[in-house]
């Protein structure tokens, strides 16, 4: 949000730092993209909850079931798409965990790795019954 509490659009965007959109009723997301943050020391993150959607470039259903990463130039990945190119962006050490995640085969894995982590976020540390998505 900004600091007049309005939700954040993308014109406070603009300032050619990405942005990683987590689901801020979920405990688990929330624990989740705060380490990220941190340890990656990402620009900006925000959960969705605070955010003009439109203006952004994501929805409210894509943002409830996967993380999403918007670049400075406002191409969106989401899921491990998202966690892939955080780390890239993060550099060092992060950057090649990340091109090894995004390798064929690997990428794959995390793939499924990160649906079954996102279809259980409840049972996790953190997690709650908010935390839980929508059956599909």
């Amino acid at each position: 949000m900004t600091s007049a509490g309005e939700p954040m659009s993308a014109p406070d965007l603009a300032s050619g730092r990405p942005l990683l959109v987590f689901d801020g009723d979920c405990g688990f997301c929330t624990t989740s993209a705060r380490a990220g943050q941190r340890w990656l020391r990402l620009p900006h993150v925000e959960p969705w909850q605070f955010l003009d959607l439109d203006e952004v470039g994501v929805t409210e259903e894509s943002c409830t079931s996967a993380v999403q990463w918007v670049d400075a130039g406002g191409t969106v990945a989401s899921a491990e798409h998202a966690v892939i190119a955080a780390l890239r962006y993060a550099g060092g050490v992060w950057k090649v965990l990340g091109v090894v995640l995004a390798a064929p085969g690997i990428r794959t894995v995390a793939g499924v790795l990160y649906r079954s982590v996102a279809r259980n976020r409840y049972r996790l540390p953190g997690g709650t019954a908010a935390c839980r998505l929508p059956r599909s």
